[in-house]
């Protein structure tokens, strides 16, 4: 069993009104998913993907209007990138992150790739990383934000764990979940490890893990900002049937197969206690509206949508227009 690559990263928001104008008006992505934290149905959960909602292009938040800051450390998914196809890319993002006061860094080479750092209003720590188109396959731009389809971001690259010891997160990731090690790159904190790269699937940045010890931090505070997991692509409903036993059967305690409705899932915390989750691409986002029209009401899956009157009661409104 291969896992394809990265499938999505879920995070936590204070605010999803302004979450959603960053990620839709600035950051040009599409919002394909308005729905309810299947947990914790008072709380919103929307999807930032591609045009179409590829497998491998989505940003996810999690709205908890309480939500304290976040005090970054260890046992946390640390940074998220995003990809575009070109350095020139990256040169006009520069220019539209002056442009909206968003915080950013300089271009920058990291793992022979150019890339600009960035955060959003809540200080979620994000890149924006070029890949060649070598690996996996980009995804299709949205470009009703006005963003050129050639500066697009194209998916979701590479996540950056900080870990306090990386070997156990190492052994998980190439001994039982299929990685592999492809490298490494100088950690910009002066005095620690090199940073350790670990790839599946076709490769490139959408099948990258990127490692990196830091034994001087305390564990992350998490809070709106941090990242709450990330997902691994499962290609097949037959290869996703298999995984939770072989988890198992290694020694890792599953939350077994969970029905998300737009795909099917399995959580897992490796040994640092970072969330992981195995996801399929099938069925997707388009199976209960139609794609010219997601994300523009609330998508309940089949198991909530007898309680849609009180979810709906529970939930504050959304100040956010139609894309």
């Amino acid at each position: 069993m291969k896992l394809e690559g990265i499938h999505h990263v879920s995070a936590i928001t204070a605010n999803a009104d302004k979450n959603h104008d960053f990620f839709t008006r600035i950051l040009g992505m599409r919002l394909v998913k308005r729905s309810v934290n299947q947990d914790s149905t008072s709380s919103y959960h929307l999807f930032y993907a591609d045009a179409v909602g590829t497998p491998g292009t989505d940003m996810t938040y999690f709205d908890i209007p309480m939500a304290g800051r976040t005090y970054p450390g260890v046992s946390s998914i640390s940074n998220t990138s995003f990809r575009v196809k070109s350095e020139r890319a990256l040169k006009y993002w520069i220019d539209r992150f002056k442009e909206f006061d968003v915080p950013h860094g300089e271009i920058q080479t990291r793992f022979n790739r150019q890339t600009l750092t960035f955060e959003d209003f809540e200080g979620s720590r994000l890149m924006l990383t070029v890949d060649d188109g070598t690996g996996i396959e980009y995804g299709i731009p949205w470009t009703k934000a006005g963003i050129p389809e050639d500066y697009a971001i194209v998916g979701l690259g590479n996540v950056r764990l900080t870990v306090r010891k990386k070997d156990r997160t190492a052994a998980v990731l190439t001994e039982i979940m299929g990685f592999e090690p492809i490298g490494s790159y100088p950690s910009e904190t002066e005095g620690m490890e090199e940073i350790f790269v670990y790839s599946t699937g076709k490769g490139g940045p959408a099948g990258e893990v990127h490692v990196e010890e830091r034994p001087d931090l305390p564990p992350e505070r998490p809070g709106r900002g941090s990242v709450h997991h990330v997902a691994f692509r499962v290609k097949t409903f037959e290869e996703y049937s298999k995984w939770n036993k072989y988890l198992r059967d290694n020694g890792l305690m599953t939350s077994g197969e969970v029905d998300r409705h737009y795909f099917k899932a399995i959580y897992f915390r490796e040994p640092n206690g970072i969330l992981f989750e195995l996801s399929t691409d099938e069925p997707g986002f388009a199976t209960d509206e139609p794609l010219e029209s997601l994300g523009e009401k609330l998508a309940l899956p089949p198991f909530l949508e007898p309680k849609r009157t009180e979810i709906e009661a529970s939930l504050r409104p959304l100040n956010i227009n139609k894309q």
